[in-house]
């Protein structure tokens, strides 16, 4: 079967990386890619978003299965789009359509799902423009800290720990009245906030059944500690040691079940992945988020730990046959170091030459943010590059992936040299 797949980071480039192993795929494309994809397939100079190139591309390669990476196509109906074309109908899709998509595209609908289908979460209310009178005295009546989420998509930096009820009031004045993440913010969900620990599950669904993918547990913050900004993440750990199998068995229960069958409830033909954000509230799950993909970096640390062929899980994914499928899953530590530019979050650097990828020998590369130039790698993206180290022992995997974070050089060059630390000391 020939494949197309959607994106150009590093979560793409490990989808490329396993699919290029399974036996009965047939040519491999990746729209629009990055050098290291191109070293697993063929990259197509095709945007996520043009949705008429991406059809044209299906056609002239004889596409039979697409798998979309990133939210913006899958919210803005990609899926939908190449099945209203009657010559498509036979091509398999891995990812919602946008009603589905609308798990990750409004935290507003998603918010209202989980209290409809008794999915643990967080207490909430929405608030817009015209009711920021109703959100104002709402936030006198909550406790600090208090999280507020814009309701759409925000390229990851749109929610907002406010720790005194002076910051919460200027936040939401920002989200609202001055459009700070422009449409994103016209509704703003108003949340409790939890402690805890967090971790993500990923789910595999035919709308009908599911596999669980192993979990991940990934590192938010720019610094050491979990201090700093918010990033998209710099590095991820799986498996998690609490998510042992009295929690795993709340999961599929109480977060899982409810899910998959509520999305068939509502009607949603819910062909994909579903990344659910956890928070372990004092020994419960409750879910911070859904994304209707998969997440990066978590991708990167979750693949190398699959030993059955993905490929195979996918089609079935797509088809409607998961039923059929089994995932075996290798008992390995993974631990991704995420390289990023000097100054990511804010204003970052770009341009810059890599060198020593090829003197890695003890991790698995994973483009993130390149691009290639006169012959050399350079730096096109906040985050750079993922440096996967696997290992029979958790430590074992660290220093593989710190050793590889340390042999790539190139200017401004920063990571975090504590990813996976934390879970050592929880006793693995």
């Amino acid at each position: 079967m020939n494949v197309l797949i959607l994106g150009a980071g590093g979560r793409e480039h490990a989808f490329s990386w396993k699919i290029s192993q399974s036996p009965i795929l047939g040519n491999l494309y990746i729209a629009p890619g990055n050098p290291g994809t191109a070293q697993c397939g063929t990259n197509l100079a095709i945007g996520v978003t043009d949705f008429e190139g991406i059809a044209a591309a299906i056609r002239r390669h004889d596409i039979g299965l697409v798998v979309v990476g990133p939210e913006e196509p899958l919210v803005k109906g990609v899926r939908d789009f190449i099945e209203s074309q009657a010559d498509l109908k036979h091509v398999g899709i891995v990812g919602p359509g946008a009603e589905g998509a609308q798990i990750e595209g409004s935290k507003d609908f998603s918010k209202n799902f989980m209290h409809k289908y008794g999915i643990p979460t967080a207490a909430s209310k929405t608030f817009t423009k015209d009711t920021i009178a109703d959100g104002l005295a709402y936030l006198q009546t909550q406790s600090l800290p208090i999280v507020l989420k814009a309701d759409g998509l925000a390229a990851g930096k749109g929610v907002i720990i406010a720790l005194t009820l002076e910051e919460a009031e200027t936040a939401l004045n920002e989200m609202l009245l001055d459009a700070k993440f422009g449409d994103a913010s016209s509704k703003v969900v108003i949340e409790q906030f939890l402690r805890g620990i967090e971790l993500s599950v990923f789910v595999l669904t035919d709308g009908e059944n599911y596999v669980v993918l192993p979990e991940a547990k990934d590192y938010k913050r720019i610094a050491e500690n979990d201090e700093g900004l918010n990033t998209g993440g710099m590095g991820a750990v799986s498996p998690v040691p609490f998510a042992n199998a009295k929690f795993m068995e709340a999961v599929t229960q109480k977060v899982i079940e409810p899910t998959v069958k509520g999305l068939k409830a509502e009607n949603i033909d819910y062909k994909g992945f579903i990344f659910i954000g956890l928070m372990n509230h004092e020994g419960e799950p409750y879910v911070i988020e859904y994304n209707a993909r998969m997440g990066d970096p978590e991708t990167e640390v979750v693949l190398p730990r699959i030993e059955s062929d993905f490929l195979s899980l996918l089609i079935a994914a797509s088809n409607g046959t998961l039923s059929e499928q089994k995932i075996s899953i290798l008992d390995q530590y993974a631990v991704t170091t995420m390289l990023v530019a000097g100054g990511y979050p804010e204003e970052y650097r770009k341009g810059d030459v890599l060198t020593g990828i090829d003197k890695v020998e003890d991790a698995i590369v994973f483009h993130a943010g390149t691009t290639s130039r006169d012959g050399d790698i350079i730096t096109s993206g906040g985050r750079v590059m993922a440096l996967t180290g696997t290992s029979n022992t958790l430590e074992r995997a660290i220093q593989k992936s710190q050793k590889a974070a340390q042999t790539i050089q190139f200017e401004g060059k920063n990571f975090r040299r504590d990813i996976g630390l934390d879970v050592l000391r929880y006793g693995m």
